[in-house]
């Protein structure tokens, strides 16, 4: 039997570019995450119906807001790492949607930076959030994320952002050779080519031939363990290259943007490694900008721990904009 819409309010989405979750907004409520792989479907319709099931027409979520992994256009978007197309307008004719809005998945979280208590981050340096200053976000994932939120009237205005898709800049000789053997590969070597999960494979490849050390093939979770666990000097030459990449792409982002309201890192790969991304070289590179270090060293930083953030962002948007 199908529920009624007045019952399932509103459908909530966070589409990466591995996986898609989905919940449901009932009664004010968020409904358990669903997790998908986005391998398990050839395109999102496929695997927005799989999840709606029999609610699919007609008797399902009246509205819709879903976050996903690329440049959002005209409420159409083609996810920069997968092959998945996501068009509003063909959902809406679909599912009987009376509202749907589609952003960009680090905008998402830019709307719950606001709603983020202290058991849901970590602190990495700096002191304290200059209230009504501009907060940011940014995340290593499956590929780069970057928004930023601006309180204003007593809410926020939220910009996305394809900063993650700027170039990358070397902060020390090592890391010139880095970029070198990448552009050599890539072209243009973006933020994204190195500070993401397929970043830390390039990372791990480069290293490994700059140095001359027969080193196998590895995913990002892999070169994550074995740097972790010290088994592989590789790969904790990567994830130590990685952090301190981070921060200095951070440290722009807090330049650029004024961000005394705080950076706040999200993406799935830091969250596995919260201590180790604490004792790294991550601050220090945050603050490395020459007659901007006093400006910086007051900005503070966080690391998300809540693996649920999108779903509290697109929660505060449906809610802002009157539904649920």
């Amino acid at each position: 039997m199908k529920t009624p819409p007045s019952t399932r309010t509103g459908l909530l989405g966070d589409v990466g570019g591995t996986n898609a979750r989905f919940a449901l907004l009932i009664d004010g409520s968020v409904s358990a995450t669903a997790h998908m792989a986005v391998s398990d479907y050839a395109t999102f319709q496929q695997a927005l119906a799989a999840y709606l099931g029999a609610s699919a027409e007609g008797g399902g979520p009246a509205h819709a807001i879903l976050a996903a992994s690329g440049v959002v256009q005209n409420g159409r978007c083609e996810l920069t790492n997968n092959s998945w197309v996501i068009d509003a307008e063909e959902l809406r004719r679909t599912h009987g949607f009376s509202t749907i809005r589609l952003i960009n998945d680090f905008e998402a979280v830019a709307w719950a930076l606001p709603r983020l208590d202290a058991s849901s981050l970590l602190q990495l340096g700096g002191r304290q959030r200059i209230a009504g200053a501009p907060l940011a976000a940014i995340g290593p994932g499956t590929g780069l994320g970057m928004a930023v939120s601006i309180p204003h009237r007593g809410g926020q205005i939220v910009l996305s952002s394809e900063g993650g898709h700027s170039t990358m800049a070397s902060g020390s000789l090592r890391e010139d050779a880095v970029i070198e053997h990448l552009r050599r590969r890539f072209g243009h070597v973006s933020a994204e080519r190195v500070l993401s999960g397929a970043g830390l494979e390039n990372l791990h490849d480069a290293l490994a031939e700059i140095d001359g050390v027969s080193s196998p093939k590895r995913r990002a979770a892999d070169i994550t363990r074995a740097g972790l666990d010290g088994t592989c000097t590789v790969s904790r030459g990567a994830i130590d290259m990685f952090c301190a990449m981070l921060g200095s792409v951070a440290g722009n982002l807090a330049l650029a943007l004024n961000a005394r309201g705080g950076i706040f890192i999200g993406g799935g790969i830091l969250r596995h490694m919260p201590d180790y991304l604490a004792a790294s070289q991550f601050r220090q590179r945050f603050e490395e900008k020459g007659r901007l270090r006093k400006f910086l060293e007051p900005i503070p930083a966080y690391l998300i721990l809540d693996d649920d953030v999108a779903f509290v962002g697109l929660r505060n948007l449906m809610e802002v904009e009157g539904i649920g």
